[in-house]
């Protein structure tokens, strides 16, 4: 069924109906109206996905309201039956933000039959969680799992500048027009960017610590390449306020407290104790 069409064979309207008076009520609106939002917030809200991801979903036709192909931009309530690749959203999960250490040879992805090693190998969590930016196959260190859309939309979205810390191992002796080069930007043909300043700092012959407030594809690695080094170990050991401390490769622990309401408060979100539906 076509996504983007506007009469009865065309998938939902932009102003989906929504399904009977006997489904869980949802947020009222002005006169007692129920109100809607747009379709990838919801997805967002309810711990699916990000947004960005969210478009995805629907544009490649994944997505159902009320058992009809959604169209892009269509607004839907607490009352609509929203199914996510056949399977409709339930429950009401505890938010989870979980801080792992990706081991070198893990693929970040949750399904590819081709990956020789992937998260889900490592973690067997009750809810289901997926990852807030990645790291490459051949890097290690900190990830964040959540089952929150907006967390992962915040934290990867480059425009807030988030900083994330890597410490790196290069092939030969670091030299101070490396150090200078990589701290003003470095101009990547590959991607056609010049990366933004970042702060780095050498801590032995071949070793430095990395910050930086961007996540291009394999950006330190491209970055040094440009500037005559080659990356032989990588590893992020902060994102935010999350840092990796004791953790060992494969292994996972929760976040709460102190530090998850910090992490809500730097990403510009407000922290609620539930998503409320989750796939």
């Amino acid at each position: 069924m076509a996504a983007g069409g506007d009469g009865p064979r065309g998938g939902v309207n932009r102003e989906v109906q929504s399904s009977s008076a006997g489904g869980n009520k949802g947020t009222q609106g002005p006169g007692g109206r129920e109100s809607k939002v747009r379709l990838n917030k919801y997805l967002a809200d309810h711990g699916v996905c990000s947004r960005r991801e969210a478009d995805r979903l629907i544009a490649q036709g994944r997505v159902e309201v009320n058992g009809r192909t959604a169209a892009t931009g269509c607004k839907v309530t607490e009352q609509d039956s929203i199914a996510v690749n056949g399977r409709q959203l339930q429950g009401k999960p505890k938010r989870a933000v979980l801080a792992f250490y990706k081991p070198v040879g893990v693929t970040c992805t949750e399904q590819d039959k081709h990956a020789e090693k992937i998260i889900n190998d490592y973690v067997q969590y009750p809810v289901r969680v997926t990852y807030a930016g990645r790291l490459d196959k051949d890097s290690e260190g900190l990830l964040l799992l959540t089952n929150d859309g907006n967390l992962i939309e915040a934290v990867m979205r480059g425009a807030h500048k988030h900083e994330k810390e890597y410490t790196v191992k290069v092939n030969r002796e670091i030299e101070p027009p490396f150090l200078e080069k990589m701290a003003a930007g470095v101009y990547l043909p590959q991607l056609k960017q010049t990366t933004r300043p970042c702060e780095i700092r050498q801590t032995g012959k071949y070793t430095v610590r990395i910050i930086l407030t961007q996540g291009l594809n394999r950006q330190i690695r491209r970055m040094c390449k440009a500037c005559g080094y080659e990356v032989k170990q990588l590893k992020r050991v902060r994102i935010m306020n999350i840092r990796l401390e004791k953790l060992t490769p494969g292994k996972y622990r929760e976040v709460k407290g102190q530090e998850l309401e910090q992490l809500y408060r730097e990403a510009g979100l407000a922290l609620c104790s539930q998503v409320t539906r989750q796939f």
